[in-house]
């Protein structure tokens, strides 16, 4: 997709706002999704006037993580660019990622008798987290001939960075999670999978082993869990791509991570949604394209509460106003994937999505839902296909061929 679309970009002075609220798409409880039990009339109204639709990050019937997600909505086939989850978190956190680094994703838990009865130790408090990993990096600063650096994140996640001597092969980092994604499970070893995994696995090992002995009193946090070990790819940048300069508006560190993967601007930024887009606001007239990522809707997803989640998505649309006060001339909300509340996780099933521009069709969608937005003009289709969509309706892409 990219090589079609890079010789035709030209550059304008349009404005491009893309609202993720992560976790969007739902299932019925009730008779009803997440979305439409909520009071959305903003949002409501907004799909009466736009192109909607749902779109399917990975492809049918397969279940994306946040990292596929959020890199199918930049335009980038995640099929194509797969990114572990430790090198977003471990950038998202500002942490220097090279060629001779491993980069690990990781939770504190709660562990009883060999068994994980809490996999996010009560969602703790960020700054119980940095006092955790500041103690871990106090007790642990080499293991073998590997250097690691530990930089807390936000509630119970931090990331590990496993720096090397020499840079290291690709698969280097083909290690299972150890976290089962399920609570009354055992914690899975970090098994190599690969012959160049093999010395991370044992660094890997030592730094889980060491972490549960510095970590044996503590009420909830005993133990770490790690998740999606990754080494740096190569990727082209957002503005090579699509000739945009790009700013993200995001107050969760995996997802800058994600941003500063494709070198978007990624401040470091804290605060509820509403400090997200006073600063939007205050940086509108600096770049052309904004991610603005809304991230609670996900985690009331994944939490099974229904309620809540409904309540999150209220939540943006009494803001939503504000950001169309902006009158950008292309306006996408959407989602990375679904999380509905009935399964407690991610899921497969499509996102739903409007595009809101002079140009478009409009009038098919009375409200933003899951089934609504089956009867709009943009139809399901591939994630991927969304960048060029809103590039299409900014005028910011020539006619192909004679």
């Amino acid at each position: 997709m990219q090589n079609l679309i890079k010789p035709l970009v030209q550059k304008n002075d349009t404005k491009i706002i893309l609202v993720v609220l992560d976790g969007l798409g739902g299932l019925p409880i009730n008779g009803k999704t997440e979305i439409e039990a909520a009071n959305t009339p903003n949002l409501d109204a907004l799909a009466r006037e736009s192109a909607c639709g749902l779109h399917v990050p990975v492809a049918y019937g397969v279940t994306p993580g946040s990292g596929p997600g959020h890199l199918g909505l930049f335009g980038y086939d995640p099929q194509e660019f797969q990114i572990g989850r430790g090198i977003l978190e471990a950038l998202g956190l500002g942490v220097e990622i090279k060629n001779t680094d491993v980069a690990v994703r990781c939770n504190y838990a709660t562990i009883k008798d060999g068994i994980i009865i809490d996999r996010r130790a009560g969602r703790m408090p960020t700054e119980q987290t940095k006092k955790l990993t500041e103690k871990l990096q106090a007790e642990i600063k080499k293991i073998d001939d590997a250097e690691i650096i530990f930089a807390p994140g936000m509630e119970h996640r931090f990331a590990v960075r496993l720096r090397f001597p020499s840079a290291l092969e690709h698969d280097a980092a083909m290690i299972p999670d150890t976290d089962p994604q399920k609570e009354g499970k055992a914690p899975i070893p970090p098994t190599p999978l690969s012959k160049s995994a093999e010395k991370v696995s044992k660094v890997a090992e030592q730094i889980i082993n060491k972490a549960r002995e510095i970590l044996k009193n503590e009420e909830k946090a005993n133990f770490i869990l790690t998740r999606g070990f990754a080494v740096m790819p190569h990727i082209p940048t957002f503005e090579d791509a699509f000739g945009l300069k790009a700013l993200a508006v995001a107050n969760y560190p995996m997802y800058r991570g994600l941003a500063r993967l494709v070198r978007m601007e990624t401040p470091a930024i804290e605060g509820t949604v509403e400090d997200e887009i006073i600063f939007l606001k205050q940086k509108y007239n600096d770049y052309d394209f904004f991610f603005v990522h809304v991230k609670k809707v996900d985690s009331y997803g994944e939490d099974g509460n229904f309620e809540g989640k409904a309540a999150r998505i209220e939540e943006f649309d009494k803001l939503l106003p504000q950001i169309l006060d902006l009158k950008p001339d292309v306006l996408m909300i959407t989602g990375d994937h679904s999380t509905p509340a009935l399964m407690k996780g991610h899921s497969w099933h499509p996102v739903p999505v409007l595009i809101k521009s002079p140009y478009v069709l409009g009038g098919l969608c009375s409200v933003f839902s899951e089934r609504e937005c089956t009867k709009g003009e943009l139809g399901i289709f591939p994630t991927v296909n969304l960048m060029p969509l809103a590039l299409a309706n900014a005028l910011r892409l020539k006619k192909f061929g004679a």
